[in-house]
């Protein structure tokens, strides 16, 4: 229950957040101000190859999202409708940037549907600004001594920095 006596609203926030970037701090904050608590949900993307592991990625997101009051981080590895089940959530929040991301998320939309018709999906269209910014954008640049200031924290920023270097590659500064 939620303050007002009513069902408390819990949304999710699935991804991989392989480094977060300020795209999806945009959809966090946005999405947290439509749910009572916003679980964002790290996860790992068997089609991606991360640059952090599982629990420096929940590390980093807690740390990125600690100033914001209702947010609740967590680690997944299953069907996200059976986690958002299991967490009491009755939305999906997802960020899009373009149309790529638009056909990419509606087929996923109704795969996930499918299985569970009581958690509906919400779209968050990316701030313009921010719509060119990935994550597998952001490791390249990095990878490659490219300055990803404009993407991500300072903090996380440096998180990118110390990985590369661990990993012998050029200094992105």
């Amino acid at each position: 229950m939620n303050a007002s006596g009513s069902r408390e609203r819990v949304g999710i926030y699935p991804g991989t957040f392989d480094p977060i970037t300020l795209g999806h701090m945009d959809i966090i904050e946005r999405g947290a101000t439509l749910v009572d608590r916003l679980i964002v949900a790290v996860t790992t993307n068997i089609q991606k190859s991360p640059m952090f592991t599982d629990d420096e990625r929940i590390a980093i997101v807690r740390r990125e999202v600690s100033a914001i009051g209702n947010i609740e981080v967590v680690g997944f590895n299953s069907l996200l409708m059976d986690f958002a089940e299991s967490q009491g959530a009755s939305v999906i929040i997802r960020g899009i940037r373009g149309v790529t991301d638009f056909e990419y998320e509606y087929q996923l939309t109704g795969m996930n549907r499918q299985l569970n018709d009581r958690i509906e999906t919400v779209f968050l269209m990316a701030d313009v600004s921010l719509q060119p910014i990935a994550s597998r954008l952001v490791k390249e640049i990095a990878h490659y001594g490219g300055d990803i200031a404009k993407f991500v924290s300072p903090a996380v920023r440096q998180d990118v920095i110390d990985r590369v270097a661990n990993m012998g590659r050029a200094d992105p500064r």
